[in-house]
């Protein structure tokens, strides 16, 4: 059995952890940390977990997390690079949900996060946990920085199109919403239900702290820079992100569909639909899904690709799973084979 660690169990993306692994048969685990409810019962906070866990939120000591194989951090930034230097000198292999080991540049990170970073050495050594991207080297690394919900989602759906240098990168739009989840468990007037209900709006539009990090992972992809014109909005439901992207060509293409089909046709958390079949949050809700379609409207030169994902799941915790069974050498599907949620 592996022995999971998960620090920062209280917001959604720990929550959501929780429910997944309860269903995971090799994984037991063995500590949940919050400072804010030491002491507290888990299934007192989330009743939802009654009767799946006999655990109690303790003090997110790295003595203590360095007796697991393996510890998520399901915590805000500037959380994990306190402490997994610390853990990996123990042995003790990391997946991180926040930001803290996503950019490869630390100045770039302290531009966009306001701070300096606390281990920038090991920037260099986090694998982007992307398992359709970069799936071997996930399986021997000791650190994965899991990707943000937005940028999985555009850079699902650019993807194919980049790796056969499709598309002209100097101009990349991807117009992206989410649900409030999104934004965390913390109380915020901006997503109460009176606020964010019967209405949709478009934020960070002069720079969202996923800008960077979808620019560097596409120009991995393209191996050079790109441009992306990223906006992205608020949906007024709980889970869901629904990101249309846009790209022009720079070489005609004879069959697009066939390209994404055959580009994600061994992956097992991928969906290419049909042509003129247009993805619903709905049906990934719940599920470690992305389901992506791909157009070129007119055919006046201009490829739209649909993405969607629940945020909460291969937008977040989901990956984060898929990521450790891939480090542990386990079946990717393991504790993932929810089917999204209808209606």
């Amino acid at each position: 059995m592996i022995r999971v660690g998960i620090v920062g169990g209280t917001g959604y993306t720990g929550v959501e952890l929780l429910r997944l692994l309860a269903s995971h048969e090799q994984v037991e685990v063995a500590a949940i940390t919050s400072r804010a409810e030491c002491g507290r019962r888990l299934d007192d906070l989330f009743p939802n977990l009654r009767g799946l866990y006999d655990l109690v939120f303790s003090e997110p000591h790295a003595d203590s997390l360095a007796a697991c194989d393996v510890v998520f951090f399901a915590t805000p930034h500037n959380v994990a690079m306190n402490t997994v230097p610390e853990l990996l000198a123990a042995g003790t292999r990391v997946v991180d949900l926040s930001a803290d080991y996503r950019l490869r540049d630390a100045a770039n990170w302290s531009s966009w996060y306001g701070e300096d970073h606390a281990s920038p050495d090991l920037l260099g050594e986090a694998v982007y946990g992307l398992p359709e991207r970069n799936r071997q080297q996930i399986k021997e690394a000791r650190l994965v920085a899991c990707p943000g919900c937005y940028p999985t989602a555009v850079q699902l759906g650019f993807m194919p199109l980049l790796e056969e240098g499709l598309i002209e990168t100097d101009s990349l739009i991807a117009s992206a919403a989410s649900g409030v989840s999104g934004a965390g468990r913390q109380a915020k007037i901006d997503n109460l239900l009176s606020e964010a209900s019967d209405s949709f709006k478009a934020y960070a539009v002069q720079g969202h702290r996923h800008l960077p990090e979808i620019e560097q992972g596409l120009g991995d992809m393209d191996g050079g820079a790109v441009n992306v014109t990223f906006v992205p909005h608020l949906l007024p439901m709980v889970r869901g992100i629904h990101a249309t992207l846009f790209a022009r060509l720079g070489k005609p293409v004879a069959d697009l569909q066939a390209l994404f089909e055959a580009r994600y046709a061994d992956e097992p958390f991928v969906d290419v639909l049909p042509a003129e079949v247009y993805p619903q949050t709905r049906t990934v809700k719940g599920a470690n899904r992305c389901q992506l379609a791909v157009a070129v409207p007119q055919d006046r030169g201009t490829v739209v690709v649909m993405s969607v994902i629940d945020n909460l799941v291969k937008g977040a915790s989901g990956q984060a799973v898929q990521n450790m069974n891939i480090m542990f050498d386990l079946p990717e599907d393991t504790g993932l084979r929810q089917v999204g949620l209808l209606p």
